[in-house]
């Protein structure tokens, strides 16, 4: 029986970012250099598929930092981390190793700034996720005040509305977050936003991506963990660019085949914290069932990388 032809619309560009990348390789750099168990505070990036790969190699993934030996190192995730964390493995003489994405340590060296200036700071994020805490626990508390939409901004009370700066999660929906810096533009003049735009540029990349895809397309499929920030705004996104049908799925077995029946064209895209090899299972699972035609849409390229750090790169 013939397959039903269909256009497989692949987002470029898609999957790892370089903060996810160097976040990894951290984590295997140290299991290599100092032997298992490796510890890590946090999923190391949002995605089931690459943490328990790791978990096999020796990684130990923890909540709290209570969890970990003192003699074992310890590795903070690619969210980052409450400046309490890092001065309590410092006061216990633990090693560790910061896998904070550089794009988020820029943010956290944003708000100390605006801090050290006298300035409330305002961050526009998702209450809960572990980059807001971190970025939210680099100051002390009351000093960061969190909005998650443009109507929170009527309720917001701040010290001195002329003494103000706002900073934001990187992994948030361009669109969206536009909304929220008019708000608060509109009812505070004064305030004060980055230097440079603090959604980073994986984010910004993967959302125009999709936009460029939408037109073309009956339904959209985003690789990537329920719980990856990223992942789920590239969703949104396609909901709000047009596609009838927006699905996120951790993985080739998680796809609704029966709610893709009778679709011709479909875009495929990753979040920031999906390996291209489940990318590649997905495009394997349409083959299977279509006459599957493969078209690259790439709006970027990416040539971004990050070192890791220098404690990783010395003898032991």
């Amino acid at each position: 029986m013939a397959k039903p032809p269909l256009t497989l619309y692949l987002a470029a560009p898609r999957g790892f970012c370089a903060g996810v990348d160097r976040a990894i390789k951290i984590v295997e750099m140290a299991i290599e250099k100092w032997g298992a168990p490796v510890y890590v505070r946090h999923e190391i990036v949002h995605n089931k598929f690459v943490v328990d790969g790791l978990r096999d190699r020796g990684a130990v993934f923890v909540e709290e930092l209570d969890q970990v030996p003192d003699d074992r190192p310890v590795i903070f995730s690619a969210h980052g981390v409450p400046k309490a964390i890092p001065a309590e493995a410092v006061r216990r003489e633990m090693v560790f190793v910061d896998a904070t994405c550089p794009l988020v340590s820029k943010v956290h060296i944003e708000a100390e700034r605006h801090s050290e200036a006298g300035l409330q700071m305002v961050m526009i994020g998702h209450a809960g996720h572990p980059e807001t805490i971190g970025t939210m626990g680099q100051l002390p508390p009351g000093e960061v005040l969190l909005v998650e939409t443009a109507a929170d901004v009527a309720t917001l009370a701040v010290r001195d509305p002329e003494r103000l700066a706002f900073i934001t999660q990187t992994t948030l929906s361009v669109d969206d977050t536009a909304e929220i810096v008019a708000a608060l533009r509109a009812r505070f003049p004064a305030i004060i936003g980055p230097h440079k735009e603090d959604i980073c540029y994986a984010t910004t990349n993967r959302q125009a991506a999709v936009k460029e895809i939408a037109p073309k397309i009956d339904a959209l499929l985003v690789i990537g963990a329920p719980n990856s920030s990223n992942s789920k705004r590239l969703v949104e996104v396609g909901q709000n660019a047009g596609c009838a049908y927006a699905q996120l799925v951790q993985r080739a077995t998680d796809i609704d085949w029966r709610a893709l029946d009778g679709i011709r064209s479909v875009g495929v895209t990753a979040g920031a914290s999906a390996p291209e090899l489940l990318v590649n299972e997905v495009i394997d699972a349409f083959r299977a069932r279509f006459d599957t035609t493969v078209e690259l849409v790439e709006t970027a390229k990416e040539r971004v990388e990050f070192k890791v750090p220098r404690i990783l790169r010395e003898p032991v």
